[in-house]
């Protein structure tokens, strides 16, 4: 899904999330340097962009091991001998992502896992921009591919288990891509994403989501900011408090630096940087959080600065709302900085960061002056330096990379190389070697010895002590299919949200229907006395909230039902017009469990009759994308009315998804066409589309013997006869297996409405 600003277009980016398995000290200088040391996430072992590693090359002229020609901006993540690389190949309809696993001494592939891009607006090729990150107690590694599938491997390639992000949560997608990834954290595997999910979470909003690393349940989600101005795929940093919490810090979408709590999601502290999203990852030096941001500030037309936020002595416990810092809780500003998504490194007491005029900067963490400046390239706009041995690894956007060392009060190039196309990323180093991707090639500089293999380490997992104070119930979030059942685990969680058990006994659950809720629904199911949810083979779509209560505790869990085939809405029942919006239309919400439509949808009338139009008083979401059912069904036939507004000169689209195509009428251009990705799978035929006039709609996708697949769709007056031959019909070599049923819209600069009705969805004869 997609949120799109009329004003924006390259103001997004996305990097690798990072986890740190140890607390972040104040100061690192005590590190002792080993020879061998993994880099399992974006910045580091300690999400500082610091490696304790020896025996690195100080010329990289003279050190080239092996390239590969992977494109992508992401960084590799290396684990014993193996190094993984989320990048992509080909081009047009044979684009895809993929995740690719070398063998780090010599550069062969051990295996690779390739996926195609569906329902995004990715323009330009700007795909693998990301990390992947490994597991420190497994060696299981996850990334984060651009449309949002969020995806688990054992080292060997075996897939673990699999989330749609946009089919689940109504992930948005972006033009400029910039995937960004997952960090692990403990038990958890956390990302951060923009969504517009269903209900309470309706809204559009930068959030956090931690899954299960193990069976990929959603633990927790968290909202910690206001409405984005664009997205933000900022880094998290992590931190163990003296209070025994885990916290973790990380830029957002609305132009906030937030605290929010590792082990449960609750939001702590937000501090408002920018106007626009922050993308840089942050720095923690003693009592402060230092963070950077390449957009408007709030107090001044000037762009960017960066600013050191104390961090508050106090902060909120379960059930207390978050903290909302402001000006008087900086330690102090610089305004001469502009970064976009290049993160800061920190060291000794010395923060080190790119900037956008193309210059290395070396500040002091105490005060925020600089040391010195020293000028490598005409700009830079995403890769961030590490630092190792002594030596700054700094890769440019012109595609030159130095290595650069600190002599107190300037900085020395000690080597320079040209890689031939732009660093977006930052470098990644272990076991002597430093690897470093471009738009183009992965290159590997270093040592030719073989790693040592890769040890796992103990859980950092703490068993909870003293009295449980508030309840986690897992999965936080469910999509149920009709006929099937969902086993809930519910976790007694001590003052540092450390499980202090599993709750098996003495439960009493409930449906639940909150008091703030703008929609009364009940989940279309039975939950038992031991928290197992039961679907019906007839059981309809709807959705709800699910509580249970221990004691004096209460724990709550939310999800939808999602009915077998045949599924139809006409929107005359249960739909009272009782609501009205901001131009002056009485509505009602659409079907809860309709996933990311309560802020693009609506039910109203139009020609007597109840339908679903698209909303005009939100420009974000112009363009209208949500779904209806689990995003593993197949082998089904969807189909609509649908008509739109406009005039000689404007006309909307409209259109249904199916199996992870759109199918539209584009108004202006009069014509049928399919679409996957505007891109790379995008066919046509002519169809004369006149404004406020209802056609009929039907979409098929086959997947034939020999695996490759047949999509299809027709279209005519709705007064008139459904034609037998196909209207569009487009073979596709690597098709979508499966995928949730959805509606599609596009209302250009939100001027023009479209309407549905008679929305159903059946198996295919």
């Amino acid at each position: 899904m997609r949120l799109f600003p009329f004003n924006f277009f390259c103001s997004i980016v996305g990097v690798a999330f990072l986890q740190s398995c140890k607390p972040i000290e104040p100061s690192l200088g005590s590190e002792i340097l080993v020879n061998h040391a993994d880099w399992l996430y974006w910045r580091g072992s300690v999400g500082t962009g610091v490696s304790t590693q020896t025996g690195l090359p100080k010329d990289l002229n003279a050190s080239l091991l092996w390239t590969h020609e992977i494109q992508g901006g992401g960084v590799p993540v290396i684990a014993g001998g193996r190094a993984y690389q989320f990048g992509y190949y080909g081009v047009e309809d044979e684009l895809q992502e993929a995740l690719v696993c070398f063998d780090a001494k010599n550069g062969e592939i051990l295996w690779d896992r390739r996926h195609s891009d569906f329902i995004s607006d990715i323009v330009y090729n700007r795909y693998g921009v990301g990390a992947a990150c490994v597991d420190q107690t497994t060696g299981n590694v996850f990334f984060q591919t651009s449309p949002g599938l969020l995806i688990g491997y054992d080292s060997q390639g075996k897939k673990l288990w699999e989330r749609s992000l946009m089919e689940e949560f109504a992930r948005l997608t972006f033009p400029n891509g910039r995937t960004g990834g997952p960090c692990v954290d403990e038990n958890l595997v956390i990302i951060h994403a923009i969504t517009a999910n269903w209900g309470k979470q309706g809204p559009a909003r930068d959030r956090f989501y931690a899954f299960d690393k193990t069976s990929g349940d959603l633990v927790w989600s968290s909202t910690p900011g206001v409405t984005p101005k664009d997205s933000s795929f900022s880094p998290l940093i992590f931190e163990n408090l003296p209070d025994g919490r885990r916290v973790f810090y990380s830029g957002t979408g609305c132009g906030n630096i937030v605290c929010i709590d590792a082990r449960t999601g609750q939001p702590l502290w937000r501090f408002q940087m920018s106007h626009g999203g922050v993308n840089s990852g942050v720095v923690l030096h003693k009592d402060k959080v230092v963070a950077i941001h390449g957009k408007e500030n709030l107090d001044s037309s000037v762009i960017g600065r960066m600013v050191a936020i104390k961090k508050p002595s106090n902060l909120p416990v379960v059930g207390e709302e978050l903290l909302i810092l402001g000006k008087e809780d900086e330690a102090w500003r610089n305004s001469s900085m502009e970064a976009f998504t290049s993160s800061p490194v920190y060291k000794n007491g010395r923060i080190y960061t790119t900037i956008k005029r193309g210059e290395l900067v070396c500040m002091d963490a105490d005060t925020g002056e600089e040391h010195w400046v020293l000028k490598l390239a005409p700009d830079q706009v995403h890769a961030s330096p590490t630092w190792a041995e002594g030596k700054l690894y700094v890769p440019m956007f012109d595609g030159k990379v130095f290595i650069v060392v600190d002599k107190g009060d300037t900085g020395e190039v000690i080597s320079e190389m040209d890689l031939g196309s732009a660093c977006l990323a930052a470098p990644s180093v272990a076991h002597g070697r430093v690897f470093i991707q471009t738009k183009r090639k992965l290159f590997c500089f270093g040592s030719a010895d073989v790693a040592p293999p890769f040890v796992a380490k103990p859980s950092s997992v703490v068993e909870g002590t003293g009295p449980i104070i508030s309840l986690q119930v897992v999965p936080a979030e469910f999509a149920l299919k009709s006929g099937d059942t969902q086993a809930f685990q519910v976790y007694g969680l001590d003052k540092s949200g450390n499980r202090v058990k599993q709750i098996k006994e003495d439960m009493i659950w409930e449906k639940w229907i909150p008091e703030s809720a703008k929609v009364k629904s009940e989940v279309d199911a039975y939950i038992s006395a031991s928290g197992i949810l039961s679907a019906e083979r007839g059981a309809k779509l709807s959705a709800g909230a699910l509580r249970v209560k221990v004691g004096d505790l209460y724990g709550v869990t939310r999800g939808r039902i999602l009915q077998d085939l045949p599924y139809e809405e006409n929107f005359e029942e249960n739909f009272k017009l009782v609501h009205e919006s901001s131009d002056g239309i009485q509505f009602s919400y659409p079907p809860l469990s309709w996933l990311g439509a309560r802020m693009r949808w609506q039910v109203q009338v139009a020609d007597g009759n109840h339908v679903v139009g698209n909303t005009l008083d939100r420009v974000l979401f112009q363009r209208a994308i949500n779904f209806i059912g689990h995003k593993d069904m197949s082998n089904y036939t969807m189909s609509a009315e649908v008509m739109t507004d406009g005039d000689r000169r404007i006309k909307s689209n409209v259109g249904l998804i199916n199996q992870r195509y759109i199918f539209v009428l584009v108004g202006n251009s009069q014509k049928l066409e399919v679409v996957s990705n505007f891109d790379r799978f995008r066919h046509a035929v002519p169809f004369s589309i006149k404004t406020k006039t209802w056609y009929c709609l039907k979409t098929r996708v086959d997947i034939m013997e020999n695996g490759t697949g047949l999509i299809r769709a027709k279209a005519w007056p709705r007064e008139g006869k459904e034609p037998e031959a196909w209207t569009l019909e487009v073979p596709h070599q690597v098709p979508h297996l499966h995928g949730s049923p959805g509606l599609y819209a596009m209302s250009p600069q939100s001027k023009k409405k479209v309407y549905l009705d008679n929305v159903k969805i059946i198996y295919n004869p």
